[in-house]
C-alpha cells in the first residue's frame, strides 16, 4: 500500500477535530478532568492523534482497547431501542433527566468503533498496538484504583460539576456500590490480568489476521 493511500481524508480529520473541540470543554465543565481517564475517552484522544499523523500504531492501539466494549455498547443501545437490551450499560441514553446535548455527545460510543475499523483498514494494523494499549490500560487501572473515588459518589447536582466514580470499573461493575465478592486488591488484580487476556489479545489476533502488517 502506497503512502498516498495510507492517508486519512482531510475532511475526516477536520470533522473529528471539530467534535473533540465540542466534547472536551463540555465534559470538563460537567464531569471534571478525571472523566478523561475512562478507556473510551483516552481512545478518543489517541484516535485524534492517529487521524492527524496517519499513525497505524495509534489507530491500532485504540482499536485493541475499545472495539469489544464499544460493540457491546452498540448492541445494548440497539437492543434498548427495540425493547430487549442485553445489559443496562446504555440506560443513561434514555434518561430524560440527562440533557439531550450530553446524550448526543455520548453517541460517540456508537460510531467510534466503526471509525477505528475504517482507520485500521486504511492505515493497516501495527502489531505493537497490543503492548502499547496494554501498558496504557494497566497504568490507567492503577491510577483509578489508587487515586480516584470509589462508589457510591455524591448525589448528582444538575448544572454542577459531577466527577465520575468507579472509573473503568476498578471497584466493581456498579457505580452505586463497590463489589463485595472479594478483596478489592484481588478484584483489581483480576481486572489487570483478565482484560489483556480476554479482551485485548483476541482483538489483536483478529485485527492482525485481517489487516496485519509489520511496522515499518
Amino acid at each position: 500500500m502506497t503512502d498516498s493511500i495510507r492517508q486519512v481524508p482531510l475532511g475526516l480529520k477536520f470533522a473529528y477535530t471539530a467534535f473533540m473541540l465540542v466534547l472536551i470543554p463540555s465534559y470538563w465543565m460537567s464531569y471534571g478532568p478525571t472523566n478523561f481517564l475512562y478507556f473510551c475517552d483516552i481512545a478518543l484522544f489517541v484516535t485524534l492523534v492517529a487521524v492527524w499523523t496517519n499513525s497505524a500504531l495509534l489507530a491500532s492501539a485504540a482499536s485493541v482497547g475499545i472495539l469489544v466494549p464499544q460493540i457491546l455498547w452498540v448492541a445494548d443501545f440497539a437492543g434498548r431501542v427495540i425493547g430487549i437490551p442485553p445489559t443496562g450499560m446504555t440506560a443513561y441514553m434514555f434518561d430524560e433527566n440527562l440533557l439531550l446535548f450530553y446524550r448526543g455527545l455520548s453517541l460517540f460510543h456508537g460510531w467510534l468503533p466503526f471509525l477505528l475499523v475504517y482507520l485500521v483498514w486504511k492505515l493497516g494494523y501495527d502489531r505493537r498496538a497490543l503492548f502499547l494499549w496494554t501498558a496504557i490500560a494497566e497504568a490507567l487501572l492503577l491510577v483509578c484504583y489508587l487515586f480516584m473515588p470509589a462508589p457510591p459518589g455524591p448525589e448528582r447536582i444538575p448544572g454542577a460539576m459531577n466527577p465520575p466514580v468507579n472509573i473503568n470499573y476498578v471497584f466493581g461493575t456498579s457505580d452505586t456500590a463497590a463489589q463485595a465478592m472479594m478483596h478489592p486488591d484481588l478484584w483489581i488484580a483480576l481486572l489487570m490480568i483478565g482484560l489483556p487476556l480476554i479482551v485485548f489479545l483476541p482483538t489483536h489476533f483478529i485485527l492482525d489476521r485481517w489487516r496485519g502488517r509489520l511496522a515499518s
